[in-house]
């Protein structure tokens, strides 16, 4: 079942952002005049297609759901029908020419754009970014952190989460640069520090940021005590019941119900020998925690639920709500940064200073999907939002069979004043199948090792 629900909503997913792309190519050759033949998502055979316009125009949904395409009348692809030439696309002027060859990346990143701006305006939740404990002699430690600072920012953005910390931790790094991290202590002052790139190694996805930092998010004090028994899970089988006291696990005292969460969760299947006081008496119970699978991970899970703790939990929250235009203007600049981040990723790579582990295929991508869409609209949004972004910087490389290769044999007709030859068009078109499956197949093979290495 989690199977066909990653790959619904990779279908989904792909299914949107192609369509935004090629939108974009339709929608602008319209507007300039030319006659398009074809709009297709998805290739192979087509599962739907109409007919519809003047123009007799086929629109299509294709077996295969990683790309599409739009079809317009060009003399270079065949004898046309003489009065279809001023509306052919070869016949156009270089500025119609490169609008429609544009208008698919600037789709997506207007997508992008509009996806951030309705994430911002919905607001979003998360735990406030509130520095716990310290690993002695740590990161951390030497950038002078201490217990109760409370992340700002870092590198001028603003960081209300754990995950927005993480989430610009990783960006930074990734593209290269130091951190710069401005927080605020329990006194009330904020302090700037700064960590350098470089103590995170080789950045992949795998990288835990909190854990290289040597840094422990402050928590609540929530003590092991059952507060609900889930019918027909283990810890009900095995006898535990509401108002119990777990204190130890295997003859190892458990501190917090946080201790307690992570013994269950690393053990699946496994016999635990429990501790248990209950009313005022000490038990010894055996427990199993089931196995779970879910989104590539393998937990235990026993169906308890913690005590409500007495402690006001609110301050470990953040909730962030913007009103349009402050959401529109976060939008267009996080969508500015990803996209240059993009940029300095694939540059970094190219010269072996980022891992290619860095690289998605099908496979990552069906399972953020449906890791996204299973925590709700807000999740799927922003990952909508990125590979809408990823998609728009990738086509704009210069590379032949890419949008990018075309507005590049555009940029020198526009220097030369001649259009470049079909026999160097032809040519490049080869090296740019090469390079383009050479990705492919390098991004296929992360995945496999991600998942099955």
């Amino acid at each position: 079942m989690e199977i066909l629900q990653k790959v619904f909503f990779f279908i989904v997913a792909i299914g949107v952002l192609v369509t935004v792309h090629e939108f974009g190519h339709y929608w602008v050759a319209r507007r300039a005049g030319i006659k398009v033949l074809r709009f297709s998502i998805g290739f192979g055979r087509p599962l739907l297609s109409w007919v519809r316009g003047e123009d007799k125009t086929e629109y299509v949904i294709a077996a295969i759901p990683l790309g599409g395409y739009v079809k317009m009348v060009d003399t270079r692809e065949g004898d046309i029908a003489e009065h279809d030439l001023p509306r052919a696309f070869d016949k156009q002027s270089l500025a119609k020419r490169t609008a429609v060859v544009a208008a698919g990346p600037v789709f997506n990143f207007i997508f992008a754009i509009l996806a951030y701006w309705l994430v911002f305006q919905i607001g979003e939740t998360g735990a406030r970014p509130l520095v716990g404990q310290l690993a002695s002699n740590g990161v951390a430690v030497e950038a002078g952190f201490l217990p109760g600072d409370e992340f700002v920012a870092i590198s001028g953005e603003k960081t209300p989460t754990w995950g927005s910390v993480a989430q610009r931790i990783a960006t930074t790094v990734m593209a290269g640069e130091d951190l710069s991290i401005r927080v605020q202590g329990e006194e009330g002052f904020a302090r700037d520090l700064v960590v350098d790139a470089s103590v995170f190694g080789e950045f992949d996805e795998n990288t835990d940021v909190l854990d290289t930092l040597g840094i422990e998010p402050a928590k609540p004090q929530i003590p092991a005590i059952v507060g609900e028994v889930i019918p027909n899970g283990s810890a009900e089988k095995a006898g535990l019941q509401q108002g119990d006291l777990i204190k130890a696990i295997d003859g190892q005292p458990v501190d917090d119900w946080f201790a307690w969460v992570k013994w269950v969760r690393d053990n699946p299947d496994k016999q635990l020998s429990l501790d248990i006081q209950r009313n005022g008496s000490l038990l010894a119970l055996r427990l199993t925690p089931e196995r779970v699978e879910k989104g590539g991970e393998v937990f235990g899970r026993v169906g308890l639920k913690a005590q409500a703790p007495s402690e006001d939990l609110s301050r470990y929250r953040a909730e962030i709500i913007l009103g349009p235009v402050d959401a529109f203007v976060g939008a267009v600049n996080r969508t500015a940064e990803y996209s240059w981040l993009t940029l300095k990723v694939l540059g970094r790579m190219l010269i072996g200073e980022a891992s290619v582990k860095n690289l998605s295929g099908p496979l990552t991508i069906a399972d953020v999907a449906g890791q996204t869409a299973s925590f709700g609209l807000v999740a799927f949004l922003k990952f909508l939002a990125i590979v809408s972004i990823s998609l728009g910087v990738l086509n704009l490389l210069p590379v032949p069979m890419l949008d990018g290769g075309h507005l590049l044999y555009f940029a020198v007709e526009a220097v030369t004043g001649k259009s470049v030859s079909e026999a160097i068009q032809l040519r490049a078109q080869q090296i740019g199948i090469a390079v383009l499956a050479s990705v492919m197949f390098l991004a296929f093979y992360v995945d496999f090792t991600r998942y099955f290495g």
